[in-house]
């Protein structure tokens, strides 16, 4: 480090703090000085807050009054291009400093000195005798593959008192040991023999590997059917990044998908990687933060927010299924983990794999410009191909009063069923059905505190609200009319189409995959292990089932209803259906066995449902870059979203009203706003919502001109403002 970066004792420096405040406050330099980028503990008022030197103190003020940092934490340095990322992020999403280095350090105890601890992990011996406590305790050592626990850890997870924890230690079914707290993680070979590759996948690995020996950023968008072996191909590229002696991080969207995964890093790499997401223990998030700046994890599998790892040096980024809209984090940080991946990359010199089978417009667009490189895997790996589509007209098939299974499917799955393989039934709708209707008063039950409908959860016996998680018993009578006994279910979710499932197909074995019926990540992951291995002949799932998992036994998909995606206020409605479907679709025939996928729709015509069934996924691209152009909306022109959130209705429109009025900054960048409007969910958690949609043409400084536009805004009491930059989605 050079002489300017460090910081002598008494001089004054400036620390960005993790506190809500509009700027950086100056302290003097402790004991011993410090480095630019250090992490220090600072006091704020009576408190002691996390903090990071930012730069030279700015004065102007009393020095005697100045206070000192507190210390200087035991972790690596806060490195100058994570700096920039940070500062880059926060220009692009309209995000204060501070909430963007709340984002950096969401690992706890990193204040903590390293020392000694006891940690638990799962032993030898087996317990006198099993109890449910004790059964709990240990299928959570099971289900975390090894890791250690403390004891705490360990009892909140499996939901038992410490004392069931330390009765397994004398028995010896668990083990306690002294442990250093954050140890290194093994070392991963790249050397160690892969999977052969067919030629079509070599070439892409050639291609990507002399891309990172070049040592320049670069962003490849890796197009591949799905069953194809992309995983394979970036796994090349992660095991040349690490023969390079940098760092690799692979992004996935649902936690769900990486036990199969770290299962075949495993194999590849001959140990476990790091992992960072909401499954994680605490004591592992702390370990990997502070393993990733030390140099000392080479490899992390995660969700989104591992993009804010403080990385030694990042030289590769692979997001898989960069696709899928839960890259976008659409509470605090409003972000997208797909396009700061390239940005994060472009600072560091790294390179970027964007992996999917049905990837999202704004890639396609930026290889077709040329911004991107584009690699196309063709052919399904091995023996497996890509399965045969077919529409099911509804408006041919006689249908049953309640039903939504057609003759068609039924046959097909009988079929199946009698030939011992495994059938999905496809539903993107939670719970048992979407609208719970009283038929003497006509009143759909709504939640108190939203304007949304409450679904049933049968299995649950309560009405959730989707919106915001509020629940509350079935009623015997209807809450408008009191009339007891005509409350009634309208439409299917996955819970009643199981139950028509469980009726029809009697000797079937029938299980449900959907997010919201697994108690814990793990214990969705042993239910996809489990089908995966035989251990069910209809699967009836959500969106869920869509992304990444392999049953090799699936020959057939059946999509009960195509076309509930394709309507609606949303740009993307025909992406994502489009997206939603060919994932779905590829989840049958990926073994020797061919897969059939049958699209139940009322609109076989459907420009949308035609390039589904024909698999003419280029001419869906062009039509839909075409239709997008036109209207110049993204990627071919800038969108934000403001939403404007307060307790009463009255002022949060008064304040809309103002700002559609005052819109010189956004005209001057020939940007325009529509709204204010309801949003289409106008109530959520007992705060009205008004939204505006600012449309500005594609290079234009949209971020410059809202920070103008928003400005002289004085929000007066409980009344809240959030700007999107590049929104997803518009409820």
């Amino acid at each position: 480090m050079s002489t300017q970066e460090f910081f002598d004792q008494g001089e004054l420096v400036a620390v960005l703090t993790t506190q809500p405040l509009d700027r950086t406050l100056d302290y003097k330099a402790p004991e011993g000085g410090c480095f630019l980028g250090a992490f220090v503990e600072v006091p704020l008022g009576p408190r002691k807050v996390l903090g990071v030197i930012w730069g030279p103190g700015q004065g102007g003020f009393d020095l005697s009054k100045a206070r000192s940092v507190i210390r200087v934490l035991e972790v690596a340095p806060m490195r100058e291009e994570m700096r920039v990322f940070l500062g880059r992020v926060a220009d692009y999403t309209l995000t204060p400093m501070p909430a963007m280095l709340r984002l950096a350090t969401r690992a706890p105890g990193l204040g903590d000195p390293p020392s000694m601890r006891k940690v638990y992990r799962l032993g030898d011996g087996e317990p006198d005798r099993m109890t449910d406590a004790r059964s709990r305790a240990l299928g959570v050592l099971r289900d975390f593959g090894g890791l250690a626990f403390t004891l705490k850890e360990l009892a909140e997870q499996a939901g038992v008192t410490s004392s069931v924890v330390k009765g397994l230690v004398k028995q010896g079914a668990v083990r306690e040991e002294d442990s250093p707290r954050d140890l290194p993680y093994p070392h991963l070979d790249p050397d160690l023999p892969g999977k052969e590759l067919t030629d079509d996948q070599a070439g892409a690995v050639g291609k990507l590997q002399q891309g990172l020996q070049s040592g320049d950023y670069g962003t490849t968008l890796l197009k591949g059917v799905t069953g194809s072996g992309k995983t394979e191909v970036y796994l090349e590229a992660v095991a040349e990044a690490l023969r390079m002696g940098r760092q690799a991080l692979v992004l996935l969207p649902e936690i769900a998908l990486t036990a199969e995964f770290l299962t075949r890093v495993e194999a590849r790499f001959g140990a476990r990687p790091a992992e960072w997401h909401s499954g994680a223990t605490m004591t592992e998030r702390r370990r990997v933060w502070r393993m990733v700046g030390q140099g000392k994890a080479q490899l992390v599998v995660g969700a989104r927010s591992a993009l804010f790892l403080p990385f030694r040096d990042l030289g590769l980024v692979v997001v898989d299924e960069e696709h899928d809209t839960s890259y976008k984090q659409e509470d605090g940080v409003h972000y997208s983990a797909r396009d700061m991946a390239v940005l994060r990359s472009a600072i560091c010199g790294g390179r970027v794999v964007l992996a999917s089978a049905t990837p999202s417009l704004e890639s396609w667009a930026n290889a077709e410009a040329g911004k991107y490189d584009r690699l196309d895997l063709t052919a399904r790996f091995g023996a497996a191909v890509l399965p045969e589509m077919k529409p099911i007209d509804m408006r041919a098939e006689q249908m049953q009063s309640g039903t939504w299974i057609s003759p068609s499917l039924r046959q097909a799955v009988r079929q199946r069923v009698e030939r011992g393989e495994q059938s999905l039934l496809f539903i993107n709708r939670r719970g048992y059905a979407p609208v719970t209707l009283c038929r003497a008063c006509g009143e759909q039950i709504a939640c108190d505190h939203c304007d949304a409908r409450m679904v049933e959860h049968r299995f649950l016996k309560r009405l959730m609200c989707h919106q915001c998680g509020e629940t509350k018993p079935m009623p015997e009578a209807c809450p408008s009319c009191q009339v007891e006994g005509k409350l009634a279910p309208v439409g299917p979710g996955i819970e009643r189409l199981a139950e028509e499932a469980e009726l029809t197909f009697p000797e079937a074995k029938i299980v449900m995959l959907s997010s919201d019926l697994f108690g814990s990540a793990r214990a969705l992951k042993a239910k996809i292990e489990e089908i995966a291995e035989g251990d069910a002949d209809i699967v009836i799932g959500t969106q869920l089932v869509a992304k990444g998992h392999n049953f090799p036994n699936l020959t057939l998909v059946g999509v009960i209803d195509a076309d509930l995606s394709l309507h609606g206020a949303d740009l993307r409605a025909a992406e994502r259906t489009f997206q939603l479907m060919r994932q779905v679709a590829g989840r049958a025939g990926r073994a020797e066995k061919p897969g059939q996928a049958l699209l139940q729709t009322f609109q076989p015509e459907h420009p949308v449902i035609r390039a589904i069934l024909s698999g003419d996924e280029e001419g869906f691209w062009k039509a839909e870059a075409a239709g997008r152009q036109a209207a110049g909306v993204p990627p071919y022109g800038r969108m934000a979203g403001i939403v404007l959130s307060g307790p009463e209705v009255g002022p949060v429109f008064d304040i809309g009203n103002a700002m559609a009025r005052n819109d010189a900054p956004l005209r001057q960048i020939g940007a325009q706003v529509f709204g204010p409007a309801p949003a289409p969910i106008a109530r959520i958690r007992g705060r009205h919502r008004v939204r505006l949609l600012v449309k500005a043409p594609k290079g234009a400084p949209i971020q410059d001109a809202i920070s103008h536009w928003i400005a002289p805004l004085r929000l007066k009491g409980d009344i809240r403002l959030t700007v999107d930059i590049d929104p997803q989605s518009f409820y």
